[in-house]
């Protein structure tokens, strides 16, 4: 198993994962005031059972008001922790696999219907203040956000030590910031959702100042054995915003700050639609930044087959594949792709052993 990249194991800190594939955070819509139920159980203890490396979960809110929706996931009041807990016991009883919470605020992108719904900003009955940076709104329909202050900072950094603290308490083994796609911490970052002329404003490094507040406030409620991520937007595919430069410099102020690896996307931080392309389109920003800032990366989006996995990994691209909609279509992708590469001692759950006798008519 050693020979095959895909199926290498992997250490960051204390944690070791036994492959290279990551279930990329998606959100599903479907807890109660922030509360996980039974789905968020089968949906991510599925695919630990699938042989994923580590498992995301969806973007977990540290506050009620930073959700996207009333049914995202939360990890902003007590009872939140038992809730996860039951996930996190079942990922681990049942599977080799690692599972990591994404914590997050949606900012700007806060106060809106579930997907299916149509995501759109909640009617004005039922929406909520939303905070930014800066009082620009996300779409030509959304909420215009309240600008944020250095004692609303303050609030949502202490937010997020305590969501750390549950976050340990329910005994998760790795925290990931989401600091892309245009939610609060990614809007700080990028110049086109920051505008601010204070010390949060401005370069880069300025930019940076709050998103590094955030990190430094987790690291110090997180054991030092667990590693903490960053996932970030490396290309805003708009004028004026993010370029794979920023990016690369991003990555170094990260690695100096001690983050342990970068999730690395694009997009989502206005409401300019990502170009839909095939093919490996964000990797050459992830192979930049692990090259250039010498930190490790994941990569994701069009993540398709286990030898396009192996080749990614062999060639230095990135350490992590993560795959998202690969994984909705097929929670056993990993027992699937061991197969096609003619691995014979990639166990299934002991319980679905009987599965690697069955041969599948084309």
């Amino acid at each position: 198993m050693s020979d095959t990249p895909m199926f290498t194991p992997f250490t960051l800190r204390g944690m070791t994962v036994r492959n290279r594939l990551v279930m990329s955070p998606m959100c599903q819509y479907s807890a109660i005031d922030g509360t996980v139920n039974d789905w968020h159980v089968v949906h991510l203890g599925s695919r630990a059972m699938g042989g994923t490396g580590l498992v995301i979960t969806e973007m977990t809110d540290v506050s009620p008001e930073g959700r996207i929706s009333n049914g995202c996931a939360g990890m902003y009041k007590p009872e939140h922790v038992d809730a996860w807990k039951r996930v996190v016991d079942f990922v681990h009883s049942h599977s080799d696999a690692k599972i990591a919470i994404q914590l997050a605020h949606a900012g700007r992108k806060a106060s809106c219907e579930v997907a299916w719904e149509g995501g759109g900003p909640l009617p004005d009955n039922q929406a909520w203040e939303i905070i930014a940076p800066s009082p620009i709104p996300f779409s030509a329909d959304s909420q215009t956000p309240r600008q944020m202050s250095e004692d609303d900072m303050a609030r949502l950094i202490d937010a997020f030590e305590q969501g750390t603290r549950w976050a340990n308490e329910a005994e998760f083994d790795m925290i990931e910031i989401h600091g892309g796609h245009g939610y609060l911490i990614s809007s700080f970052i990028s110049p086109l959702s920051n505008t601010r002329n204070d010390d949060y404003g401005g370069p880069l490094e300025n930019r940076m100042r709050f998103p590094l507040a955030v990190f430094r406030a987790i690291r110090d409620n997180w054991p030092d054995e667990k590693p903490v991520s960053m996932r970030i937007s490396a290309y805003d595919w708009v004028e004026g915003g993010t370029e794979v430069d920023d990016a690369v410099e991003i990555g170094r102020m990260l690695k100096e700050a001690g983050i342990d690896i970068v999730d690395v996307s694009s997009g989502n931080v206005t409401d300019d639609v990502r170009p839909r392309v095939d093919g490996l389109f964000q990797t050459p920003f992830s192979e930049r930044i692990r090259n250039e800032a010498g930190i490790p990366t994941m990569t994701v989006g069009n993540v398709g087959g286990p030898q396009q996995i192996n080749e990614v990994i062999a060639e230095g691209r990135a350490d992590l594949c993560c795959m998202a909609k690969g994984q909705l279509y097929d929670p056993y992708f990993a027992h699937h792709a061991a197969r096609a590469l003619d691995i014979e001692d990639y166990a299934w759950p002991k319980q679905y052993r009987a599965a690697g006798f069955f041969k599948p008519v084309d």
